[in-house]
């Protein structure tokens, strides 16, 4: 679905849950995407709205498919790290079809560690009751192979933007936390960080609604 809407989407938590949980009408499990650049607060907002609607929805993020630094140095990848052809994205696909197919059971879930810059195993769980499965993502609404069919699988992808201003204090913060020093993040920012949320900018209107996260810093 292609948004020709420009408005930022000012809806309040509870709003955006209540509109999130209109998915699941008539099907045993539906899937909510959040994409948008790095640095906008994607994974805020769906952890805040897994929070709020409670058990029926689970967690499911993309960066759990980040390729380990030993796949990244084979492929060359180690500098662009956060790159859109450093991600599983084939596995994710399977993860998602699985969650929609599988309702019954358990589904465990990856997720990246920022202390071992690695991914880790297991770390979420999708379990049988949960009836919404919010996952985020830079790529998810991209019109590239692998990121079309994860597309497909949601019902609905938002995007989720905020000030360049703020997504560039938040990525600062983010690298320096992970270790950088000022000039070594502000070169990852402006040399990985940047390009990478310039390709998403690209998918925009490849979302159904464009929500800003202004506001709910709070949740953090």
């Amino acid at each position: 679905m292609e948004n020709t809407d420009e408005v930022t989407d000012g809806s309040g938590l509870a709003d955006l849950a209540a509109d999130a949980w209109r998915l699941t009408d008539g099907v045993p499990r539906a899937v909510l995407g959040l994409a948008g650049p790095p640095g906008t607060g994607k994974s805020t907002l769906a952890r805040a709205l897994v929070d709020r609607i409670g058990a029926g929805a689970a967690y499911l993020p993309l960066d759990g498919f980040h390729l380990s630094n030993a796949q990244l140095a084979r492929l060359g990848l180690t500098a662009r790290k956060g790159s859109e052809p450093s991600f599983d994205v084939a596995g994710y696909v399977a993860l998602l079809r699985r969650v929609l197919d599988d309702p019954g059971r358990d589904i465990y879930v990856p997720d990246y560690d920022r202390t071992l810059n690695e991914p880790v195993a297991a770390r979420h769980v999708v379990p049988p009751g949960a009836r919404l499965v919010i996952t985020e993502g830079n790529y998810l609404a991209c019109d590239l192979p692998g990121w079309r069919e994860a597309r497909a699988l949601m019902g609905e992808c938002w995007y989720v933007d905020s000030p360049g201003k703020v997504r560039e204090r938040r990525l600062l913060e983010r690298q320096l936390a992970g270790g950088r020093t000022p000039e070594g993040a502000a070169e990852w920012i402006a040399t990985n960080d940047g390009p990478n949320g310039e390709l998403v900018e690209t998918s925009r209107r490849r979302c159904g609604r464009i929500v800003s996260t202004i506001g709910m810093d709070m949740f953090n």
